[in-house]
């Protein structure tokens, strides 16, 4: 599977050890182009790509998720068209684009939550 660079600039959270012979797929993350394998989650393909999956509308930091099985509301991510999707549950599909921060129109970015959009930012162009 072709690697991209973390979006952080850091080192991806997770890193694939296993099953690295499933045919590969690709998607966009906050509009970078990104890989996954078939039948990984959209938690497995963002943590496969940086450190975090979102960053927190209530302008408490990055999370990375939480329960990892679609209960503890952690993992919420964006379609481009603003339809809201469990990272840990969904299954990539081929040609998905995934936004971790709400679309606008979503709901008012907080002062909390623009300057945690700030410093990711500073983060991914690092």
């Amino acid at each position: 599977m072709p690697s991209l660079p973390p979006r952080s600039g850091s080192p991806a959270r997770f890193v694939r050890l296993a099953e690295t012979d499933r045919p590969a797929l690709t998607l966009q993350i906050d509009g970078r182009p990104a890989t996954a394998l078939v039948g990984d989650t959209l938690l497995v393909a963002l943590l496969n790509h940086g450190r975090r999956v979102r960053d927190s509308e209530f302008g408490d930091g990055p999370r990375a998720g939480f329960c990892l099985m679609g209960a503890c509301q952690d993992c919420w991510v964006w379609t481009s068209a603003g339809e809201r999707l469990r990272a840990c549950s969904t299954v990539v599909e081929a040609g998905m684009s995934i936004c971790t921060r709400p679309p606008a129109q979503h709901w008012p970015a907080t002062p909390d939550l623009q300057q945690s959009i700030a410093r990711s930012a500073g983060e991914i162009s690092a």
